[in-house]
């Protein structure tokens, strides 16, 4: 059984944080909580528009806040955003309130997985896949300092990834 108060997956854009955590949340029979959607709910408009009118310095404050507020809460897995980590509040809220799962997997199958998506402001260069790789230079290791577990998804399915999670998680606690 797991005994874990709280799980956070970090990792970067495309890693299946959101995907996953719905999925183990409901295995857990936890609240599933995504800061991002929590920034949107708060402010009532996307993390394009933030990113717009506050640029990322704006954005990174409101984030700040969410997850402040939502490491407060209990039995929840809770999806971050990418660039979560960069804030030193952020990681020690993270990984004094609950424990921290990173996502991983490659520039190339985040490319694959968040193409199409126009609601990345981070990705609106002109190479998408080169900026995907800087931004997984600068931010590998801060995820790797917060996590308590690192788990690929690369090429993996959600269940698996789900399963792999929950059997770590178990073995860690006994």
């Amino acid at each position: 059984m797991i005994r874990a108060q709280n799980i956070f997956l970090v990792g970067p854009m495309g890693a299946g944080k959101s995907t996953v955590g719905r999925q183990l949340a409901e295995s857990l029979s936890f609240t599933f909580k995504d800061s991002d959607h929590e920034i949107q709910r708060r402010t009532g408009v996307d993390i394009a528009t933030i990113f717009e009118f506050e640029g990322e310095a704006g954005f990174r404050a409101r984030e700040r806040q969410v997850i402040e507020d939502l490491v407060a809460e209990e039995r929840i897995v809770l999806a971050t955003g990418g660039g979560v980590v960069l804030d030193a509040e952020n990681r020690q809220n993270l990984a004094s309130r609950g424990v921290v799962v990173y996502l991983h997997c490659t520039p190339e199958q985040q490319f694959s997985r968040t193409s199409r998506d126009r609601g990345r402001p981070l990705l609106q260069t002109d190479d998408p896949l080169q900026s995907l790789r800087d931004l997984m230079e600068e931010r590998d290791p801060l995820y790797r300092q917060v996590a308590d577990l690192v788990v690929s998804t690369e090429k993996r399915g959600t269940a698996s990834v789900v399963k792999e999670i929950r059997r770590r998680l178990e073995s860690e606690e006994s």
